[in-house]
């Protein structure tokens, strides 16, 4: 069922692709989901934890509990494989990791995206360039092909 639950601000990803999901605990009629956020203050969970109450309201279950935690913090190395791939379809560069490496430090990711080239997700070129560590929400970053002119979120590694 969660396998249908979108993220609402990535329609094409769902939260299982997101690697948001960090529990599912039932105890007789009681289910409880526990999900952590992609950012401390993203705006999304709200309507993410919503979406989860109505299609498990949908299915037949009653008593539903939705639960955030911050500990551990999110990593896009959470991020399923599938949902990178989606990502890349969607026009949106997936996150990529340090010379192939997990590092969950902010810095050194921020670091790595500002020295590195990102692949276009149009034309695949890595003749890019950082515009912004800002796009269209917290946790993207704004960049432009000097290929094909176009911009393009990259979603950032954290």
């Amino acid at each position: 069922m969660l396998e249908q639950v979108s993220d609402p601000e990535i329609p094409v990803l769902t939260i299982l692709d997101l690697g948001i999901v960090r529990d599912v605990v039932i105890h007789h009629d009681n289910i409880e989901i526990v999900i952590t956020p992609t950012y401390s203050g993203c705006p999304a969970m709200d309507a993410i934890a919503v979406d989860i109450k109505m299609k498990l309201i949908e299915s037949g279950f009653k008593n539903i509990k939705v639960t955030y935690t911050l500990s551990p913090a999110w990593t896009t190395d959470w991020m399923s494989e599938e949902g990178k791939r989606k990502l890349k379809e969607y026009g949106i560069a997936p996150p990529q990791q340090l010379s192939g490496e997990k590092n969950n430090s902010r810095m050194r990711a921020m670091l790595f995206e500002e020295e590195q080239h990102i692949e276009c997700p149009q034309c695949h070129s890595i003749d890019t360039k950082l515009l912004s560590q800002f796009g269209s929400t917290a946790c993207k970053a704004l960049y432009q092909c000097n290929s094909c002119k176009e911009t393009f979120d990259y979603f950032k590694c954290h």
